[in-house]
């Protein structure tokens, strides 16, 4: 059965308000909630308090309810054991002079003992120091007691510290405590600022008795009472009940003991111990929470800086710089003379050389292996820049949240620090640059190109036709002319002179398409940049952000009552 479940179990629910039970299953749900968005973020010792909590209200709820555990808490001399004795009628806790008397916690049970064994166990408490108090020569006098379970504890300010342990430990455990103070003791400072203010959400479990009123006149016991609420209201404990007890006077401890009665009878003081417990924690956790998160933490501003900086790193400009170089030499070879392509198909491409893949993104497969480039390692201006930028993510989204948020979200930006140069390299080789395809005129050029150098051939054969026959005495062959100039050698010049016409009138026009392509290049890698950089550093942080916002939501759940 799961603590929801324990809270609802209708078998232990039947005299418990439902509002009660539900409201306080919800908190602590919400609690749970909380710790699932923070555990992998904010430090253990900030959460000790609210796992503990949860584990111990899963206890609680699992034993019986039937029974009211209630503690007697108090420094050395206080008379608690007296008192202890006297609300049970026997002699059980050992009392004396000599300090500490109370070493180990006594119990003592109202009802059967066995159904608050299991209860006992949890608790810690010795079987040979359970008392029942059982008796059939009480009549009815202590039925309405029936379902307390009263226990003497260690005192808090003992000198033996094994003994202010275990105090400290069972008062994290009853459902209402009874304070014990006598009249010269209850300013003590321990107790006001290592206790009551610290238990100052648990009014509603809590009472406050003046034990040894018996040795002040009426009026004293007022003043005493009077100012002893006054230091209660100092440590914020509001006005819980404050009563004036004495063992040595029976008449005196009936205050006392018809509040247990009522304690007893409306059996709401587990729950109710339990909510004070989720407001204390939920007061303390408080710190780790500020206001709500962004929805776009980190700004855009932040993510360029980012994207620039590890663009810098992946070599960007460098390769924008050869894509627009490698436009140059293709344009060159697909437009320039025919006679001296060859002589640019030996010079390597600027984009292959850095073993980018140039064909086009359509016609690659989606699961096709992406090769490493040979760009050359980020060097230490670049790492450092690279670093800057991530922590200013970091900063950046760190800067409304309370200070214990900062190292997650720091951890969180270098989290994945160590893959980037790897996948900066994959995004810089699967980028389509936008260089796969020639331009169609490119083809039109070089088909004009290739006219132009067989017109100058063909004028040039018919020259040395011309020639050869003259050489060996062949009849002349007549060539046409065009004005004064001969055919053949105006097919020869002109060839030669519209390519080299053709070649220079392209050269502006090859610029202007470089730069573009140079630009179109950078803009695209600085696309696939960016997005490296929303993968591995803005995405944790978010995950980060999204975790404060579902613990700040969950938090508002467990401190509303």
């Amino acid at each position: 059965m799961n603590l929801i479940d324990r809270v609802r179990d209708p078998r232990t629910d039947d005299d418990l308000p439902e509002a009660d039970a539900t409201r306080l299953t919800d908190r602590i749900d919400a609690l749970q909630r909380f710790l699932r968005a923070v555990d992998p973020h904010l430090p253990d010792h900030d959460l000790v308090a609210a796992h503990t909590l949860v584990e111990r209200a899963g206890n609680r709820l699992a034993l019986s309810r039937e029974h009211t555990v209630v503690a007697l808490a108090g420094s050395t001399g206080s008379g608690k054991s007296s008192l202890f004795n006297a609300l049970a009628r026997l002699k059980l806790s050992p009392v004396g002079v000599r300090r500490p008397t109370t070493g180990v916690a006594h119990a003592c049970v109202w009802g059967p003992l066995e159904p608050a064994s299991q209860l006992l166990d949890w608790i810690g408490v010795l079987p040979r120091q359970r008392f029942l108090r059982e008796s059939a020569l009480d009549g009815d006098d202590e039925a309405a007691l029936h379902g307390l379970v009263l226990l003497d504890l260690p005192d808090f300010d003992s000198v033996e510290r094994g003994h202010r342990l275990e105090s400290d430990r069972l008062l994290g455990l009853v459902d209402l405590i009874i304070w014990v103070v006598d009249p010269q003791k209850y300013g003590d400072r321990v107790l006001h600022q290592a206790y009551l203010k610290q238990f100052r959400r648990h009014a509603g479990v809590t009472i406050v008795v003046l034990n040894q009123a018996d040795r002040l006149s009426s009026s004293d016991t007022d003043l005493v009472l009077d100012d002893l609420r006054r230091l209660l209201d100092e440590d914020g404990l509001g006005a819980p009940p404050v009563l004036a007890t004495s063992a040595k006077q029976p008449g005196m401890l009936a205050d006392l003991r018809g509040a247990l009665e009522q304690t007893v009878t409306q059996r709401r003081a587990a729950l109710r111990r339990l909510g004070s417990d989720l407001d204390t924690v939920g007061e303390q956790l408080a710190a780790t929470m500020g206001p709500p998160a962004a929805e776009d933490e980190v700004d855009r501003a932040t993510v360029r800086q980012l994207a620039g900086s590890l663009a810098a790193s992946a070599g960007v400009p460098a390769v924008a710089e050869a894509a627009g170089n490698a436009y140059r030499h293709r344009a060159a070879a697909g437009t320039g003379w025919p006679l001296v392509r060859g002589l640019r198909r030996l010079r390597p491409d600027p984009l292959k050389r850095l073993h980018l893949d140039t064909s086009p993104a359509s016609e690659a497969p989606p699961d096709a292996p992406v090769a490493r480039t040979s760009l050359p390692e980020a060097g230490a201006a670049q790492r450092a820049a690279v670093t800057l930028s991530v922590r200013a993510v970091a900063n950046r989204a760190a800067a409304p949240l309370p200070a214990v948020w900062a190292p997650p979200l720091h951890a969180a930006a270098r989290s994945r620090a160590a893959d980037l140069p790897d996948a900066l390299d994959r995004a810089v080789a699967a980028t389509d640059l936008g260089m796969g395809r020639a331009p169609t005129w490119w083809r039109a050029v070089g088909l004009l190109q290739w006219l132009l150098t067989l017109t100058a051939l063909a004028g040039l054969g018919w020259l040395i036709i011309g020639y050869a026959a003259r050489a060996l005495g062949l009849p002349h062959l007549s060539a046409p002319t065009v004005g004064a100039v001969p055919l053949p050698t105006l097919l020869l010049l002109g060839g030669l002179l519209l390519g080299v016409l053709v070649a220079l009138l392209l050269r502006p026009v090859i610029a202007a398409g470089a730069r573009r392509a140079r630009r179109r290049a950078e803009k695209r890698l600085r696309a696939s940049v960016t997005e490296v950089a929303r993968e591995h550093v803005v995405a944790p942080v978010r995950e980060v952000l999204n975790a404060y916002a579902q613990a700040r939501e969950a938090l508002i759940a467990v401190r509303s009552d």
